[in-house]
């Protein structure tokens, strides 16, 4: 192709996606490497993401029945789990509005949830009532740890609970529980429910506190970890709700409207979240989602923020004016210098520095 010709509208699509959803993004988040490489490949052949990622879910599952059916858990767990991974990131691009978009999702649901009935202690789907609604999560729990602290975990406009897996991985090995939710707006609590997220959200994420406070199984110790708009919907959450223990704030903002400044598409991603059609309205409603200096006094639990020099979803200087703000006495500031959105290309390394984190606020309180 020559510099004068126009790129066809297929391969334009394939790679906003593949901006979108770049290859460490991808497998720092529970993706398969080959299965990254054959979704990009495919997509440059002209199958639609969806489709092609569809497909390879598909072939997943397949392998996981047939390593259960020989008696190989783990493995069957792995390959379900790699399935639900592609079948994630395959709906991410369809509209709501799209009846692929829930197919996809409810076996994205099912095979992660077929993963984690291999668990040892199983991991348990949760659906707390919200409005009405309920809001959806996957309880994960360490072996052989009595009454564990948890920790809420979840993600912002359309990376959602299950994303979040691999890093919770990290927590339950070092006895910690976690909560995967999809909060108002976001995944199952949205797609299946029809929950939006309002002015109220901070009272939802409260409810989910509650919920697990309740829970014999576990202590009364709960903390929040949010990534992207996650992080500013942990950080509201922690301004408003002085149970929550410590905070963790990844890729985060205090006004996750910004993105709107340098990406006016991204309004397409904002009407669902808020359920408001009008792309205007819709603008004008997420503008008024901001954590002022006021409201950052009040956040005066352990904080964590961490945050790549370069990202462009939300500024560095923002991130830096919600730690700096906060009224927190122990908190600390990780930045990474080359670091990409939420860090996705330093995943390791931002796991064990929230793990670890986690664990020196949370473990020494039980017991």
């Amino acid at each position: 192709m020559s510099e004068h010709e126009a790129i066809p509208p297929w391969k334009a699509e394939a790679e906003a996606h593949k901006r979108a959803m770049p290859l460490q993004r991808l497998t720092g988040n529970g993706m398969d490497y080959a299965d990254v490489v054959e979704l990009y490949r495919t997509v440059d052949d002209g199958v639609g993401w969806a489709e092609a990622a569809d497909r390879l879910g598909d072939r997943n599952r397949q392998r996981a029945d047939d390593a259960l059916a020989a008696g190989h858990r783990a493995t069957a767990a792995s390959w379900y789990r790699a399935a639900s991974a592609c079948y994630r990131v395959g709906q991410v691009p369809l509209p709501d509005s799209d009846p692929r978009k829930l197919r996809m999702y409810r076996k994205l649901i099912d095979t992660y949830g077929e993963a984690g009935a291999l668990d040892d202690p199983p991991t348990e789907h949760v659906e707390v009532p919200w409005g009405s609604g309920a809001l959806c999560g996957w309880l994960l729990r360490p072996t052989g740890v009595e009454k564990p602290p948890t920790v809420i975990v979840m993600g912002g406009f359309d990376g959602w609970r299950e994303e979040y897996h691999v890093g919770a991985t990290y927590l339950v090995q070092r006895g910690i529980a976690v909560l995967l939710v999809d909060g108002p707006g976001q995944g199952e609590t949205r797609l299946l429910h029809g929950v939006r997220m309002d002015h109220d959200v901070d009272g939802a994420f409260s409810a989910l506190v509650g919920h697990l406070r309740a829970d014999e199984r576990l202590s009364d110790t709960v903390a929040i970890w949010g990534n992207s708009m996650g992080g500013f919907l942990a950080a509201l959450v922690a301004i408003r709700d002085p149970r929550i223990a410590a905070c963790v704030v990844n890729g985060g903002t205090t006004r996750p409207a910004e993105i709107l400044d340098r990406f006016h598409r991204f309004t397409s991603k904002i009407q669902p979240l808020l359920g408001i059609d009008d792309p205007d309205a819709a603008t004008r409603a997420m503008n008024e989602y901001v954590l002022t200096p006021a409201d950052l006094a009040d956040l005066t639990c352990p904080l964590l923020v961490l945050h790549g020099t370069p990202d462009q979803v939300f500024l560095i200087e923002n991130a830096r004016a919600l730690f700096d703000q906060a009224g927190a006495a122990d908190k600390t500031f990780r930045e990474w210098t080359d670091g990409d959105h939420c860090i996705y290309n330093h995943s390791h390394e931002k796991h064990v520095t929230i793990a670890d984190w986690f664990v020196d606020r949370l473990l020494p309180s039980i017991g």
